[in-house]
């Protein structure tokens, strides 16, 4: 199967699908889409995604899967990259909406703020701020003691996490005090199919 991933190269929630799919060494096609141009509003975009957001995994020439994480779990569904463990999988669950709703509404959109939009004395940031570096926190003291999320291997959980946390400078965070996601951002980076985000 040759998939078609619908994305732009410098987004976080599009790269980690990229890393999934080449740590998988699975074929696909890359189609560049520039979102600041506007071109997930087009009726050809909306019609894969009526949500209007990036990416989008393309199946088949009908068949089309929005939203990164549940793209990464299709994907990952049946390697390594999911445990076969219920509770594992629950917790690569949680630390996927963690990643979700804590970090990269915080560490994503101060990103977006400073690198796309150069508005480096928006309003918003001294909140994005706090909020991103209490889920710095919540990540260091987790992994203090453990490798990786969930068990003793790499799983979309840890992609998940990686595409946002290895470009937190381009948002105004210093990951300098975070030693445990330092040595994971170093071993995440390690894996195979594993790369670093573009810049804005």
């Amino acid at each position: 199967m040759n998939y078609v991933v619908y994305g732009m190269a410098s987004s976080g929630n599009c790269h980690k699908v990229k890393m999934a799919l080449d740590h998988l060494r699975l074929p696909y096609q890359w189609r560049e889409i520039d979102t600041l141009k506007g071109e997930t509003r087009t009726p050809s975009f909306l019609a894969m995604n009526p949500n209007g957001q990036v990416p989008v995994l393309a199946v088949d020439e009908k068949t089309y899967l929005p939203e990164s994480d549940a793209i990464l779990w299709y994907l990952g569904e049946g390697t390594p990259l999911v445990p076969e463990d219920r509770f594992q999988r629950a917790r690569v669950l949680q630390w996927m909406f963690f990643e979700q709703y804590n970090h990269e509404t915080s560490i994503a959109v101060a990103r977006f703020l400073r690198a796309f939009l150069k508005k480096n004395d928006d309003p918003r940031l001294p909140e994005l701020q706090k909020r991103g570096y209490a889920a710095l926190g919540v990540m260091d003291r987790y992994l203090s003691d453990r490798a990786y999320f969930v068990g003793d291997a790499l799983s979309i959980a840890d992609l998940a996490l990686f595409a946002y946390t290895h470009k937190a400078d381009e948002g105004g965070f210093d990951i300098a005090p975070y030693p445990a996601v330092r040595a994971w951002l170093e071993r995440v980076a390690a894996a195979p199919g594993v790369s670093v985000m573009p810049s804005p």
